[in-house]
Parts: C-alpha cells; structure tokens; sequence
C-alpha cells in the first residue's frame, strides 16, 4: 500500500476504460481526519488504547512510523490498532526526518510530546498542494501555551521549560488543524484554555470525544467557543472512529458521474447532511439505512437530466471543501451553468485543468462568484469556478496534483469515453482511499495495472 515520491511514473499509474455506470457496493471505514489525529492522541495516555474501524491507507502507515520512533507500541489487528504510549522517548532527528515531507501530522505530536518529555521536534512538512497551510498558527498557539520555539536547518525544535499553561486564544479562521493543535495540547495544560472561532467539524468533535474518555474535560459551547479544563494526568481510550464522510460522497459522486448505483455501507446521515442536499438539488438520488451494524446509504442516478447548482464551500456545516472536487466533475455532466465558490483553501482548483483537456467546459474567476464575500476576494487567487454541461467527457493522460483532486480524476476517467492514464495514484489516493483499487473492481470499473516487466 505504501509509496514513495521515487516510485516509477510507469508504477505509478492505473490505466481505466471509462464508459462504465458503477454498480454494487463499497464499505467506508472510520475517517481519515479523525483517526490520524485520535492516533496521535494517544501519546497523551498512561495507559494503552484502542482504536476500531482504523482504514488501510497510508496516513496511518505515517502516523504509526512517527509514534514508533517515540517508543510507542503499535499493533495494528484487522481495522482495530492497539497503541502502547507508557514507554515514551525522544526520536533523533533523522529518525523523524524520515517521515518529513510525508505528511502534516508531525506538528500535532509536538503538544503532546511537550507534556510527556519537555520537548519536540517537527520536520520540513509535506501535504498536498491545495494553498497556503502555514504553521504559523501551530507556532503561535504553542508560544501561547509556553513553549519556547527555535528554528535551524533540520527543521523546528520545541521545549517547554516552565510546563505549559492555558490560554486565552481565538483563531482568525475557523481552522481545523490549529483547532486540534490547541485541544492536544491544553488537555494537560496548567489552568483553563478558551479557543475561540474553533472549527467544529465532525471529527473535531469526534476527537473531543476520544481525549473526553482520556479524562479530559472540554465543553463545546455555542458560537464556535471551546473551553478546555487543563488535567495532571490522562489514561488510555476505547474507541470506534466516526465513518468518513469524504469518502462516502466520492463513491456517491462517482456513481452521479457514471449514471451508476453505490450503496456506501457505514456512511451516516447526520454528518453528510449538508451535502445530501446538494446531491438531491443536482439531481441525484439516494436512500438511508440507518441500521446501526449493516446500514449505509445508496447513491443512485435516476435517469433524469442533472440540474445546474450555485454553491459555496465553508467550513461545518456548509458544504465541506473536500466535497467540491467530485462535485464539480459531476456538475459537468449537468444540463446548464453550475457556480462553484471556493473560501477554504485559494489554491483548489487547480485540477481543473487536466478536467478541461478532458472535454469539461470549466472557466475559473477570481471574484467571489457567490453570496457570501470570502476571504480570497480582491487577492487574485482563482477561486470561483463556472461549469457548463453537460459535457462530453473523453480519455486523457492525467497527472493527479493531491488526494481530493486525484480521486476526482478517477471519476471524470470512469464517466469518459476511452482508455485514460492516471499517474500519481499510489502517492497520493492510498493516503487517504483505502483499497480504492479493489472497491473499484467491486462496482465494475474496468481498470488494470500497467504490464511491468
């Protein structure tokens, strides 16, 4: 499952025969954004814990390497990962580099192992290329809470001389990952921490759940404020992981794309509640079986002309930022002009350019092409996207630039008429797909590795 950026080009590509409607079903296990996080959680422990519906995909593989290096036992049993933190030690710094440029997870350790040890160290960081991601909230946040920061050539050293203290902090953006820096670290910290303009997505809350069951005390209050009552000491967890909402709605999209049919077994309502809207606002279809152990919903397209839509991404509960790229490729197929405005990230259209050497009919803007005035207005970022269909799709070689986008890629490849080339698969969709090869074999696609020899 694993990849690295030295992996052949001619190995890294999946070659799809498109033209194909996706039939059958698919299993979603537990979110990509929440286990990584509840992993790193973990070190917070005296004690072990359990983790359930734990997905096969390579940021766990990631996550795993960076908490063995910190002498944290990990055993991975099916989908259930056991983790062991009572052993606890510092990682050289070539033993962390290892990991640099893999993944961003390695600033979120750096709370955590400041409590347990006194100091942290966090490599150059990887990521997909989707716009501005700084660090420089995480930094700012951990200065707050007492940490003494110092930057040289291998990367960002932290220590923690007179222990860590809460805060009084508000974010200028409802960020998800400096909302999980600060949960991470005022846990243990001496006195109360009040975050205020927190994100408060379903896996933020997820994991306020887990670090809850450590023994923290965290009270989400209204108007986006989280107040976190510091503790000396915090056990090991139980728990199962919230399914990922993400990858359910690229299989749904998927199945919108190809005039398919896709039940997404473990994918829940409550949380995709915003985007069920605009999948039926579209023009799609779908079905909830809300049994606890069995139930999932089913994505269908009913045969009928898809309508064009005027949408804005937000942060929760709007219509979430991962969502767009997979809808975007389903707007094309759409009878009439879609809007789709970006207010997340500046730089996340930038796929759609291999879409329109496809046969999409996709013109990007820089003006807010929506209700709501964001952030990226007068800044010159192509943010807003205008989609005309429906369009007739057709094969094409594609370089996949991130995880989202490069799923988006395999559903225009599968909804096009012709054989297309998709390289950049193993770097980028195992990080957050699991087994996306076999789910598509499963519903029919007609893929296949390329003959090496």
């Amino acid at each position: 499952m694993s990849s690295t950026d030295a992996t052949p080009l001619s190995e890294d590509m999946l070659i799809i025969h498109g033209g194909t409607p996706l039939e059958g079903e698919v299993t979603v296990r537990g979110a990509k954004n929440l286990v990584s996080k509840a992993m790193v959680a973990a070190l917070l422990g005296t004690s072990p814990s359990v983790l359930r519906s734990v997905p096969a995909i390579r940021d766990v593989e990631v996550v795993t390497g960076l908490l063995r290096v910190h002498g944290v036992d990990v055993e991975l049993d099916g989908d259930t990962l056991y983790m062991d933190p009572t052993s606890v030690e510092s990682a050289g710094v070539e033993e962390i580099n290892v990991h640099a440029g893999t993944s961003r997870i390695p600033i979120l350790l750096c709370g955590p192992l400041l409590h347990r040890l006194g100091r942290a160290f966090i490599p150059d960081l990887g990521g997909c290329n989707i716009g501005g991601r700084p660090i420089d909230f995480h930094l700012d946040a951990l200065r707050q809470f007492g940490a003494v920061v110092e930057k040289d050539a291998s990367g960002t050293h932290l220590s923690a001389p007179n222990g860590l203290h809460g805060i009084r902090y508000e974010l200028e953006f409802p960020s998800v990952g400096a909302t999980e820096q600060v949960l991470l670290t005022a846990v243990m910290a001496k006195g109360t921490t009040e975050l205020r303009n927190a994100a408060i997505e379903p896996e933020i809350i997820d994991l306020i759940c887990v670090l809850q069951k450590m023994g923290a005390i965290i009270k989400v209050h209204t108007n986006r404020v989280i107040e976190i009552v510091g503790v000396d000491e915090l056990k090991g967890y139980r728990h199962r992981a919230l399914p990922d909402r993400i990858e359910a709605a690229s299989w749904a999209s998927a199945a919108l794309a190809t005039e398919g049919s896709v039940f997404v077994r473990g994918a829940q309502q409550a949380d995709m509640m915003t985007f069920l809207n605009v999948f039926r606002s579209i023009g799609g279809a779908y079905e909830v079986d809300d049994d606890p152990v069995e139930g999932g919903i089913r994505f269908w397209h009913p045969g009928t002309p898809l309508k064009p839509v005027a949408l804005e991404t937000d942060v929760h509960p709007g219509l979430m930022t991962d969502w767009q790229q997979p809808i975007v490729v389903a707007l094309t197929q759409a009878d009439g002009l879609s809007i789709m405005h970006e207010t997340v990230y500046e730089n996340r259209f930038g796929y759609t350019s291999e879409l329109r050497r496809m046969g999409a009919n996709i013109e990007l803007y820089s003006d807010c092409l929506g209700g709501t005035p964001c952030r990226w207005g007068r800044r010159n970022f192509l943010h807003s996207a205008v989609i005309a269909g429906p369009s007739k799709l057709h094969a094409a070689d594609l370089q996949i630039p991130d995880l989202r986008a490069g799923f988006s890629h395999l559903i225009a490849a599968m909804a096009a008429e012709g054989t297309s080339r998709v390289y950049g698969v193993d770097r980028y969709i195992t990080r957050g797909y699991e087994n996306f090869e076999e789910k598509l074999l499963g519903l029919g696609a007609k893929i296949e590795r390329p003959v090496t020899k």
